[in-house]
């Protein structure tokens, strides 16, 4: 079988421009949003993972049912220090985004919160403590 490698994450949304505000939040950087837009990626260096974000009704159109976010996380981000994971909690939770779990010190030995989108897919933010 041939070697896969993961190359995107993908949310769908029902505000390009919150949805993009949120991510932002976490460091993602966007192109200009077209006022048509359907579909968005954030900027990334090449052979890194890619987070997409699809048109709630892009996608409801393609797959014929809504989307719906998952009741667990979909992915984590890998944050710099403990001390960045409550940054960006404080970041997320100031700019009135619901935070899910505050941070605290997992007993896998990881500095770990989650925090949800607009949409509400959680995310969850770690650091090695």
């Amino acid at each position: 079988m041939p070697r896969m490698k993961l190359d995107a994450i993908g949310v769908t949304s029902g505000n390009l421009a919150e949805t993009v505000r949120f991510y932002a939040l976490l460091g993602f950087e966007f192109p200009e949003i077209e006022p048509d837009a359907k579909h968005l990626e954030a900027i990334t260096d090449e052979g890194d993972v890619r987070l997409m974000i699809d048109d709630r009704d892009l996608m409801k159109s393609i797959m014929g049912t809504d989307p719906t976010p998952p009741s667990h996380s979909s992915f984590a981000i890998k944050c710099d220090s403990p001390a960045a994971v409550d940054e960006a909690v404080a970041s997320i939770h100031g700019a009135g985004f619901p935070v899910i779990k505050e941070p605290w010190d997992a007993f896998w030995g990881q500095r770990y919160a989650i925090v949800a989108d607009p949409d509400g897919y959680m995310v969850d933010l770690f650091a090695p403590i």
